[in-house]
């Protein structure tokens, strides 16, 4: 059908009745075409689109009867309206039976002709948007059915287990990997309950809260188990309408080669830490042994070339302290015992005994708090954390300065800033001063030893507290790192 005017064959064997028409009908915007007979209608409609058909039943060569009857075998959708004289109204009603769209009678006055034509018109039009809806779904359902199929074989074809499930905590979705990962023999129909799949009740329980938070579009990282398998197991849910949850899918890893590779690592630095640390400290004592002249008289020189050598010994063993530090953050295992204690008091002590230090130095060192509130923390652990900051503060402070500890109640938090105005960090070495075994390089601070893991052992620290820390920094400015640690509620009495 055009898509801009309405096409109109008008098949009368009366010239007069077919330029009439053409008149009429082509002042309101449609295109005429005319057949003086039957036969001539049917050749124009193998020769061109026509939209409608205004036929008459009496004519020469091929009366209007077999021309209705040959266009509905061959255009079925085409609206036919019969002109007819008075005396064969009875035979337009029976071409109507026959499927005729309508009848005028002749002589026909033009408004009626015109609402006829106009109501064939809007039918022929709302057919064809019809016709393109219908085809525009079916090209949109075969472009789905051709996507779930692709997306199928991607899931079905990939090394990671896959498995969906809907509000219901029914598995609608799964692949080979998840049934191999998950140790399940012989066939598992969809939807199947997502608990009797899934050991770990933790996460089941994250699905559940997934699938009943409104709106939830975070994706929850865990590792769960089964059998003897570690599975890293990464969940995020599905969106619907309106940004309402209807499903979740979770990816799993099978990570169990790794985890056996890391307790390997583990269990080397701890081997190789003890193994190291013990004659370390047997070599450190004889030492000490003979400078106290137990071993006899010792020389000047003597004595400076065991101190030097003491001096070496304590900096291997800050560094096997430090692996097994990071070792055990690794491992989750450096939070001891977390008690409710004051912060303020141990932050007091500690910046007591560093201040010999920086006055060494010709720091102005400096500490200040208000609004404290108590915090759960491991004792050990946060003085390791201040006593590294402070340290670095002091250090990286080389030509005298000033470093302020600052320490305030915010909320359901405690911040702790440390603040110096030393040579400053350089925005490109940022992101990396938390990296083990990495070290700021200044020409003034060379002579600043250490092993490179303090800060990695700061924030494996922090963040086993579910605290946070970050830092900001200007070359020549100095250096200002924040932490963040969770308040407790309870009194505390804490000394």
């Amino acid at each position: 059908m055009s898509e801009e005017k309405i096409r109109i064959l008008v098949a009368d064997d009366e010239k007069a009745i077919r330029d009439g028409c053409q008149r009429v009908l082509s002042s309101r915007g449609y295109e005429i075409l005319l057949a003086e007979n039957g036969s001539a209608a049917i050749n124009v409609l193998a020769s061109e689109i026509v939209d409608i058909l205004l036929l008459d039943l009496k004519m020469p060569v091929m009366s209007g009867e077999e021309v209705l009857e040959i266009v509905r075998e061959r255009y079925p959708t085409m609206p036919v309206i019969i002109i007819t004289g008075h005396g064969t109204v009875d035979t337009a009603v029976e071409c109507m039976k026959k499927g005729a769209y309508d009848f005028i009678t002749k002589p026909f006055q033009v408004d009626p002709f015109l609402i006829t034509v106009r109501r064939a018109a809007d039918k022929r039009r709302l057919e064809g948007q019809t016709k393109r809806l219908r085809e525009e779904s079916e090209k949109n359902l075969y472009d789905l059915r051709l996507e779930k199929s692709r997306l199928r074989t991607i899931v079905q074809c990939m090394g990671n287990g896959v498995m969906v499930c809907n509000r219901k905590m029914e598995m609608v979705l799964h692949n080979p990997a998840l049934m191999q990962m998950m140790e399940i023999q012989g066939e598992m129909q969809d939807p199947c309950s997502i608990r009797e799949i899934v050991g770990d009740g933790t996460l089941c329980e994250t699905l559940q809260k997934m699938l009943n938070t409104p709106g939830a579009d975070e994706v929850v990282i865990q590792e769960t188990a089964a059998g003897k398998k570690v599975l890293r197991a990464i969940s995020a849910p599905l969106l619907g309408p309106e940004r309402s949850v209807v499903g979740a899918v979770t990816v799993l890893e099978d990570i169990t080669p790794f985890k056996q590779l890391d307790q390997m690592k583990n269990d080397f630095v701890h081997m190789v830490a003890h193994e190291l640390r013990s004659p370390l400290v047997s070599i450190r004592q004889l030492n000490s042994v003979i400078l106290q002249g137990l071993a006899g008289p010792l020389g000047e020189k003597q004595e400076d070339f065991i101190n030097r050598g003491n001096r070496k010994i304590d900096g291997l063993l800050t560094l096997i302290n430090d692996l097994l530090d990071v070792a055990k953050i690794e491992a989750g295992q450096y939070i001891q015992r977390k008690v409710p204690i004051r912060i303020e008091h141990m932050l007091g002590e500690i910046v007591a005994l560093m201040e010999p230090r920086a006055r060494e130095h010709r720091v102005d060192l400096s500490f200040t708090f208000k609004d404290m509130i108590p915090i759960q923390a491991d004792p050990k652990s946060l003085e390791e954390i201040f006593n590294n900051l402070i340290t670095n503060a002091i250090n990286y402070s080389p030509d005298g300065g000033k470093v302020n500890v600052a320490a305030a109640g915010h909320g359901e938090y405690v911040q702790i800033l440390v603040e110096d105005t030393g040579v400053g960090i350089d925005p490109v070495e940022l992101p990396k001063i938390f990296d083990k075994f990495y070290r700021v390089k200044h020409p003034k601070t060379r002579q600043v030893t250490g092993t490179g893991l303090g800060l990695a052992i700061v924030k494996g620290a922090v963040e086993a507290h579910h605290g946070s820390i970050d830092v900001e920094s200007a070359p020549g400015k100095g250096t200002t790192f924040r932490i963040l640690l969770p308040a407790v509620s309870e009194p505390v009495n804490n000394h």
